[in-house]
């Protein structure tokens, strides 16, 4: 039985490792938060600070993942580096680990990074389209988790930290104009489209491209966040007006699971003469799962998967998604799908 290693156990972190156990493998997590406990017999819960964790005492560990948030991740990322066991990173945090700062080891450390569903999926399918398309003449992303209705003051819940949503709405957008990169204040190409089965949503542009900036050629390329209208004209009323408190967004923003939701994205490519590639992934949540840990956490359970059925997929070095084999994306599809997503869009066979 192949063992994995967990940091974090939040929405996203306790449905991998669920998941990873249902499927075999022996699951070790790693959190400090005292009211997180698993029943399984495949899982074992530690209950301590993941920076205090001695990685010398790891054993017969086939791979690890990090699931903790923002730039916490980023320094168990570095920590881990330093050791001989592929590492799947989750973290999304604003330092990424292909900056360089995080040496690799003479013993071969291997990453694979942003592995959720944008980042992540997103990456997998707009290389998809590169493949097929060449160069592109415009690429978006269109994101975002939601509550069913939009309904309470924000019309939102964060499904995933909240401190990193907040990173989102300050952290300069990174965005490709002109074939060039080029970067604009976040929130930015504020627009309404519609989605098919809710209604007029609202989208506006975050930071979200990260490493497709540089590994996949375009002349124009953005990613938006996608909420209900009227959600981040407050977050900016309230910022501009010195309202705004980020200790009490934490709160308002908490997340409810017994608050209906959904999670949708959009990705779509267009070639030079403007011949379209669209995917469009949705999920309501299922068995008491929210639909962000689903769809992210299913992309990052894919990859796993692979990567222990496969110990060559990815040689030494820090690899972002879009590096996968083709195979790997057709997998994570399918096993999104038999767990109920919905995926539409041209076939990946």
């Amino acid at each position: 039985m192949k063992t994995v290693h967990c940091f974090g156990a939040g929405l996203v972190g306790s449905y991998v490792a669920r998941k990873l156990a249902e499927e075999g493998y022996k699951v070790q997590v790693y959190d400090l938060d005292p009211n997180i406990s698993f029943d399984h017999p495949n899982i074992t819960m530690v209950k301590v600070n993941a920076m205090d964790v001695e990685l010398s005492a790891f054993d017969n560990v086939d791979l690890v993942v990090n699931m903790l948030p923002g730039n916490i991740g980023y320094d168990l990322t570095r920590k881990l580096s330093s050791g001989e066991w592929p590492i799947v990173d989750l973290s999304f945090s604003e330092i990424t680990p292909d900056n360089g700062s995080i040496e690799l080891q003479n013993n071969g450390s291997r990453i694979l990074w942003d592995v959720g569903i944008a980042p992540g999926l997103s990456n997998m399918l707009l290389s998809e389209a590169y493949r097929v398309m060449g160069y592109m003449s415009k690429a978006e992303i269109r994101v975002g988790g939601n509550p069913t209705k939009p309904d309470g003051a924000w019309k939102y819940m964060a499904p995933f930290s909240p401190n990193d949503v907040i990173a989102e709405y300050t952290r300069p957008a990174r965005v490709v104009r002109n074939s060039g990169i080029v970067t604009i204040p976040a929130l930015s190409e504020r627009h309404f489209f519609d989605v098919r089965g809710k209604g007029t949503m609202e989208a506006f542009l975050t930071d979200g491209l990260r490493s497709v900036l540089t590994n996949i050629p375009a002349e124009e390329m953005s990613e938006y966040t996608v909420r209900w209208p009227g959600h981040i004209q407050k977050f900016i009323d309230e910022r501009n007006s010195g309202e705004l408190d980020e200790r009490k967004l934490l709160e308002e923003w908490c997340f409810d699971p017994k608050r209906p939701e959904f999670t949708w994205m959009e990705v779509v490519a267009y070639d030079a003469e403007n011949r379209a590639m669209r995917w469009v992934v949705i999920d309501h949540g299922s068995g008491g799962d929210s639909s962000m840990a689903r769809t992210t956490g299913l992309v990052t359970l894919g990859c796993i998967i692979s990567w222990l059925k496969d110990p060559n997929m990815l040689p030494c070095g820090v690899h972002p998604p879009e590096s996968l084999p083709r195979e790997v994306l057709i997998s994570v599809i399918e096993l999104m799908r038999v767990n109920g997503v919905e995926i539409s869009g041209p076939e990946i066979a």
